[in-house]
């Protein structure tokens, strides 16, 4: 049965279907999508709810309206909630939980982007997993136009979705990478035309949720470790690794391979 939640004031929603994928859509189209501080605090538990409750294997996130992915944080929340050194800090933690959560969500995430894809935004879909656009995609990060640093965990998903010398450019000049840029670099999983993006994007979640969850997630915890090397990291992703032998879908894909047919994976 299809399932569905909202968050910050139904700014951030919320999805899963029968099929097991999840859609997290960034809703303030008359904004260009852009996160005011009760989104970005929303991000985490609107993630968790879809895997918890949701029973998700992949989760989509993308901008509503059709147009935008997102063009970051809320500038006109700068006056009163990041005008100094102090309130920077308590707003840039909840932009960093979001990050984290979508970098260590336990299943894939997949961004879907259109048009801006602009900071935090930027962050957003640095922090997820693949990403795929059509070719309205437009990158940027305008931190050094209004003063102020990117948080640190940000930048660090920048440079790996970016490369180190893209990175260093869009991060010191401000200059716009294009869709097909962002695919030359390897940001970018796949690159299509406008009417194409959600066939492709559905497409690719469909044959993630069929795959066998546990060995998913166990490659997650693997990919995660190669950049957080802490003991408990490591550990993790050994544990994960190691439950896959003894699981029903473990036996099941044995099965299905001997008997030639379509494995029916249950994530136990």
């Amino acid at each position: 049965m299809d399932v569905n939640n909202s968050f910050a004031d139904g700014a951030i929603l919320a999805a899963a279907t029968e099929t097991h994928i999840g859609r997290l859509t960034i809703n303030r189209p008359e904004k260009r999508n852009a996160l005011n501080d009760a989104m970005w605090r929303a991000l985490p538990a609107a993630l968790a709810w879809l895997v918890d409750s949701g029973n998700v294997r992949v989760v989509i996130i993308e901008g509503a309206g059709g147009r935008d992915f997102s063009a970051g944080a809320d500038i006109g929340e700068f006056e009163t909630l990041r005008k100094d050194a102090r309130t920077a800090r308590d707003y840039e933690a909840g932009n960093s939980a979001a990050f984290t959560a979508i970098r260590s969500c336990p299943v894939p995430v997949i961004a879907a982007i259109r048009g801006i894809c602009f900071g935090g935004g930027f962050g957003i879909a640095a922090a997820a997993d693949i990403r795929l656009a059509d070719d309205t995609a437009r990158f940027a990060i305008p931190a050094a136009r209004l003063g102020l640093a990117y948080p640190l965990d940000a930048v660090q998903d920048l440079v790996r979705a970016l490369g180190d010398q893209r990175a260093r450019l869009a991060l010191y000049s401000t200059q716009e990478i294009s869709a097909a840029d962002a695919l030359a670099c390897g940001c970018l999983v796949s690159l299509c035309g406008a009417e194409k993006l959600d066939c492709a994007v559905t497409g690719l979640a469909l044959k993630i949720a069929g795959a066998a969850p546990l060995s998913v997630r166990a490659s997650k915890a693997a990919i995660s470790a190669q950049t957080d090397t802490a003991p408990e990291t490591l550990e993790k992703a050994a544990r994960i690794a190691a439950s896959t032998f003894d699981s029903a879908d473990y036996a099941e894909g044995r099965r299905s391979f001997m008997e030639k047919r379509t494995p029916a994976f249950n994530g136990r």
